[in-house]
């Protein structure tokens, strides 16, 4: 097929599309076809990606960044800037192509050039660490929505506890067809809904198109019906008519609730591709690329913008520094204290009297000797913290009572209390974790809730981004073995903490009492950029920390709890419940006159990454090792078998199957987690 016929064919199918928009507006069109000429240009160039979105929404983007996004291309990380979130990440080419076209320094044409590249800004999907203007890690269908139910609410509760004068502004999100597939969206949609999130604003880009095929291969929901449903305002528009974006957005920002624009647009409009499964994925074909770009009426060469049309858009992208700059004005005229609590807690810092604190209630915990449950453990630490961090919000889905998550001091985020700093997130785990990466990445809160560590499963995409974000959120995972009894094994967690220590850039704490549990928060609200995992007992465990140390032992990962008497011969590794266990089986063995060291373990990744001389005194070599853990032993040899062990002169002491219902102490016997085995264990190495 000759460039003649192919163009032929390409201005039939979408005639109208493109002749009447260009026709009727000129410069919304000239300025929409550079996004579609350099996603080509670059998909082209890099022979991978996807071309067909950022097509296809270029006339809603246009519209959004020319007339409505609160934005400064020059202060990209403004705190009252608007947030745009491209939860249809595979789009990358969309958000890459305005943040150049608007005169954002991180994005020069050789970044477009260099799209999917080793060390380019321009990753496949968008990466909120590689420059300041991407808010949030899309990729993973779902995520961004749901990542804006948390952006929302944080926007709520800031303006509640600031101002209006400072904090007022909007998150826009762009979610395809496979978004609101994902089952996150049912549960991102359902509780904005339920909140009456107004300033949350999603347009749908009803294509019509995934992968396979069209969706109705695979669904047939009432899209529109459904974010009704939930308590949304919808409206429905043609997705490529500049005055019907340009209404709908203007009308979303006056409604009540939470808004969904469905734009009805063409797949890879006025390419060969447009309407089919085959304008999703990366249009390369030179002749299709000629043929689109005469359709659009573009002449200019690859990835060179006119001067005309560069400097509109960089126009746009300096419209907002006069809005800035007043806004600076306005925060200069709050109290000195509200600023500096402000700054400090958007830029991730704890106050200066959290370690006072956490070194008095650990000495007042040392004295007093509670047995508590860890998660009880974690509830008293949230008291004293809680009222001296006021960026903290917590939750829970649906188990307040069992996870301890809530203080009295946090009110309940609500639509009579905004400034409310506890969620009741519903059975929503999923949703919940999204939504905290999304509350973390808006800044100026620190989110943290609970649910089962067996539920894990259920958050688990969303733990994984906020490693991948690097993102300081707190996951509270309580009943985390066995040790929670009768509920059985669909409750039990035992692969799940060997889960959460195989996730790169992740702390996971199992602390052995109290002491131990506030010395894990301590560590985990002054992260700046790793999420914490807390993995707390139901079972009530006896203080281990007796002896009151200021230093933050758990901090250092692993310590020794009691040092052998007479000759060293066994080491002993345990965490969390396992920690009072690993005593009792030294008490054992030092009445044999074996020498038994107990090192407590609250954190491998921190232990890791110590120094190697601290390793070294804490796991010598020579000793036999026994690590003690109510999970799977995977992740245990490192410690084991590395670090000085050797094959043969170590065992483990945990689980290698599932659970079952019946009361922890049974368990525990049944399943060889005791003192009397773990002694024996150590002996038959000797």
């Amino acid at each position: 097929m000759d460039l003649a016929t192919v163009v032929y064919l390409i201005q039939e199918h979408a005639r109208v599309d493109l002749k009447a928009l260009q026709s009727a507006h000129p410069d919304h069109w000239s300025k929409a076809t550079a996004i579609r000429a350099l996603t080509l240009d670059a998909v082209a160039e890099a022979n991978s990606g996807h071309s067909g979105m950022p097509i296809g929404m270029a006339d809603v983007a246009t519209v959004l960044f020319g007339k409505h996004l609160k934005f400064d291309a020059a202060n990209p990380l403004w705190p009252d800037r608007d947030r745009f979130i491209l939860s249809a990440g595979h789009g990358s080419m969309l958000i890459y192509s305005l943040l150049h076209l608007v005169g954002d320094v991180q994005f020069p044409i050789e970044e477009i050039k260099n799209f999917r590249q080793m060390g380019a800004r321009t990753a496949g999907h968008p990466e909120n660490f590689l420059a300041d203007a991407i808010e949030t890690t899309t990729g993973p269908l779902g995520q961004g929505i749901a990542n804006s139910v948390g952006f929302a609410m944080a926007e709520e509760i800031q303006r509640a506890t600031y101002g209006a004068s400072v904090v007022d502004h909007y998150t826009y999100v762009i979610a395809g067809d496979g978004c609101l597939m994902e089952g996150v969206s049912q549960e991102a949609i359902t509780l904005a809904g339920r909140h009456k999130l107004s300033k949350l604003i999603v347009m749908w880009d009803n294509n019509n198109i995934t992968i396979d095929g069209p969706v109705t291969l695979s669904d047939t929901s009432d899209q529109v019906a459904r974010f009704r449903a939930a308590g949304w305002d919808v409206q429905e528009i043609d997705g490529h008519n500049p005055d019907e974006i340009d209404a709908a957005l203007t009308a979303a920002r006056k409604t009540d609730t939470p808004s969904m624009i469905a734009c009805k647009t063409h797949i890879a409009l006025g390419h060969a591709a447009q309407d089919t499964s085959k304008g999703h994925g990366a249009l390369t074909d030179p002749a299709q690329m000629v043929a689109a770009k005469e359709a659009w009426g573009w002449t200019a060469a690859p990835f060179d913008i006119p001067k005309d049309i560069k400097s509109e858009w960089e126009a746009i992208g300096a419209r907002g520094a006069e809005t800035r700059r007043a806004w600076e004005e306005r925060f200069d005229k709050m109290s000195q204290s509200k600023r500096e609590t402000f700054n400090r807690a958007l830029a991730g810092d704890a106050p200066k009297k959290l370690s006072a604190t956490i070194k008095a209630f650990k000495k007042q915990t040392s004295e007093t000797e509670p047995k508590l449950a860890t998660r009880a453990s974690s509830e008293k630490v949230l008291e004293v913290i809680n009222p001296i961090m006021p960026e903290t919000v917590g939750g829970s889905a649906d188990l307040t009572g069992s996870n301890n998550t809530k203080t009295a001091d946090l009110g309940v985020f609500d639509l009579d209390n905004r400034g409310g700093r506890y969620v009741y997130w519903g059975i929503r785990e999923h949703g919940m974790s999204s939504a905290m990466n999304g509350m973390a990445l808006h800044g100026g809160v620190r989110p943290y809730s609970g649910t089962f560590m067996c539920f894990t499963d259920y958050a688990r995409p969303a733990m994984r981004l906020s490693a991948l974000m690097q993102v300081p959120v707190v996951y509270v995972m309580t009943h985390d073995s066995i040790g929670l009894g009768e509920d059985g094994p669909t409750h039990q967690p035992v692969e799940h903490l060997a889960i959460s220590r195989a996730t790169p850039n992740t702390l996971v704490f199992r602390p052995a009492d109290t002491v131990e549990t506030a010395e894990a928060w301590e560590v985990a609200l002054t992260e700046k950029s790793r999420p914490s995992v807390l993995s707390l007992t139901r079972q009530g465990l006896p203080t281990v920390r007796k002896e009151h140390k200021n230093k933050n032992l758990s901090a250092l990962g692993a310590y020794v709890l009691a040092e052998a008497v007479g000759k060293r011969q066994v080491i002993l590794i345990a965490t969390g419940s396992e920690v009072a266990i690993a005593m009792e089986a030294r008490d054992l063995l030092q009445a044999e006159g074996i020498g038994t060291r107990v090192v407590s373990m609250p954190c491998m990744e921190l232990f890791a990454q110590q120094d190697d001389a601290y390793r070294k005194r804490i796991l010598p070599g020579g000793p036999v090792r026994v690590g003690v853990e109510a999970g799977v032993r995977q992740g245990w040899d490192q410690w084991l078998l590395g670090e000085r062990g050797k094959w043969g002169k170590a065992d483990f002491v945990g689980m290698d199957r599932f659970g079952a219902s019946a009361p922890a102490e049974e368990l525990f016997e049944k399943f060889g987690i005791t003192a009397a085995n773990v002694a024996q264990k150590a002996k038959a190495l000797l």
